[in-house]
């Protein structure tokens, strides 16, 4: 396993502080590149019908263009893929991170459970304090958990993947309020599947993807003119899986009024076309993880 920069940029000192945007140094994430990817097995509706449909080659290329895109406006560290974990690609599940503590995931299907020792051991070697989550308490990291835009409160998913109970242990570790909200529709086995909370105090979201309690929660935290709310059209396009850096928004193609919508907001909208993860149930948002503080520096 190797722990090393792809970037340039990321050769300065390690980063601290939760928040990035606020200071002048770049946002840091973590990718792992698709040399091992594979639809193997079907753990959600999108995989149905897709088991060994995808095709490497452009997932590879349309991974690289995804990565081009992100590391112009940010840091990029790699963890190298594992055999025998092809959804380790999709980094956002492997834990969720904030002021260098990494409660780490505790996938619910055995499928996925086997990235665990390997994101762990990377992220111990990185200088991270990793918070183990108890297997009986399912939790998968960013993909149900994210933290509002201004850190004053952390939205947490439960239903297909992550537990309610899960959200008792983030509360503890970060003395931060969890809001949590119901996920009802399986295509948006995740939270970051269907809400993206964005600069300048927006949120985009797909209702449906909700039970009414949690639509609630969102309106009641979100004033209207505040609310980004995608169609289904948009949804099943993985829209709402977006990465948010700045008034930088990278994402998955989209509809014109969509992507006017959120420019009319002041968002640069930069589109990847993500085709052969979505046969996986993920897309751009899924394909990182937020590292708000590098704990060392982390290249050879």
């Amino acid at each position: 396993m190797s722990t090393h920069s792809v970037h340039p940029a990321t050769t300065h000192p390690a980063i601290a502080g939760f928040g990035a945007e606020a200071n002048p140094v770049r946002p840091t994430y973590l990718m792992c590149a698709p040399q091992l990817y594979d639809v193997s097995y079907v753990i959600n509706p999108w995989m149905a019908g897709n088991v060994h449909a995808s095709s490497r080659t452009r997932a590879m290329e349309q991974w690289a263009r995804l990565y081009e895109a992100l590391s112009s406006i940010a840091d990029v560290v790699l963890i190298d893929p594992e055999p025998g974990s092809p959804d380790m690609v999709f980094t956002a599940n492997a834990g969720l991170e904030r002021n260098g503590i990494v409660a780490l995931s505790s996938f619910f299907h055995p499928e996925r459970q086997g990235e665990e020792p390997h994101f762990r051991r990377w992220l111990t070697s990185a200088g991270y304090t990793v918070v183990d989550i108890p297997r009986s308490t399912p939790f998968e990291g960013e993909g149900d958990a994210l933290f509002a835009n201004d850190a004053s409160c952390l939205w947490a998913g439960y239903g297909p993947r992550t537990a309610v109970s899960s959200h008792r242990i983030l509360r503890s570790i970060w003395n931060l309020e969890v809001i949590s909200l119901h996920l009802v529709d399986p295509r948006f086995y995740h939270l970051d599947t269907c809400f993206a909370p964005l600069e300048g105090g927006y949120a985009m979201y797909y209702p449906k993807a909700f039970d009414q309690a949690s639509l609630e929660k969102i309106e009641r935290f979100y004033a209207k003119d505040k609310r980004i709310i995608v169609s289904e059209q948009n949804a099943v396009r993985f829209a709402c899986n977006a990465i948010n850096v700045g008034r930088t928004v990278i994402m998955n193609e989209i509809s014109a009024e969509l992507e006017s919508c959120l420019r009319s907001r002041g968002f640069d909208v930069v589109q990847v076309q993500l085709s052969e993860f979505l046969k996986a149930g993920g897309a751009a948002k899924c394909l990182v993880m937020r590292l708000s503080k590098l704990a060392r520096t982390l290249h050879n």
